[in-house]
């Protein structure tokens, strides 16, 4: 559909996750896009009943521009781990449990590794998934995915970022999405990647 937001635009951020509402009000920011939130509006949160992370993203956009009457921007994503067959994939915020620790989840996926003998860096290798979808009122919706790759380190390092960051060592890199200022995993993240694709196609002046 791809159909252009324009600086002075409203956009609701359908998500009631404060780490990536920030970060996507950050990234819509320079183009004069005014973000609010899902939960400042008190949208409900959809069962995410999808079976991928683009599904997901969907359902959550199409009903935040529904029940907002304005342009909804959606993120699902999550990490899937190759030696556990993907996991935790969609599931990624349920392993943090009903208080969204995640370092609860960061222990389930060391703890699950160790299970199965996963010992080596070659071993650990991970991927952060991001789909974002940018649903309107009438229905219409676009849908961008994005991912960035790496290996898991154990224990976690540093504080910044949210999720699963202080374990995720992207290639290439020697700190940790934990470790890194906003503006540099901004640069080379999965959300960034989708961001690039989305911003491309539906932001007026890209």
């Amino acid at each position: 559909m791809a159909t252009k937001l324009a600086a002075g635009d409203r956009l609701v951020v359908a998500s009631h996750n404060p780490g990536k509402v920030s970060e996507i009000e950050d990234l819509v920011a320079p183009f004069g896009i005014n973000a609010v939130s899902a939960a400042s509006l008190n949208l409900p949160e959809p069962d995410e009943t999808g079976a991928d992370f683009a599904a997901n993203a969907e359902l959550k956009a199409l009903a935040a521009a529904k029940a907002s009457r304005l342009p909804a921007l959606s993120d699902d994503s999550g990490l899937e781990v190759e030696a556990l067959e993907g996991a935790p994939g969609i599931f990624s915020a349920r392993w943090a449990g009903r208080d969204k620790d995640f370092s609860v989840a960061m222990e389930k996926v060391e703890r699950e590794l160790g299970e199965k003998g996963v010992k080596d860096p070659q071993e650990r290798r991970a991927n952060f998934t991001c789909a974002l979808t940018l649903a309107w009122p009438d229905g219409g919706y676009d849908t961008f995915e994005g991912k960035v790759f790496g290996t898991l380190v154990w224990p976690p390092r540093g504080s910044k970022g949210f999720g699963y960051d202080p374990i995720f060592l992207p290639d290439g890199m020697d700190k940790t999405f934990g470790e890194m200022e906003p503006d540099k995993k901004h640069a080379l993240s999965h959300r960034a990647h989708a961001f690039m694709l989305f911003a491309a196609a539906c932001l007026d002046g890209t």
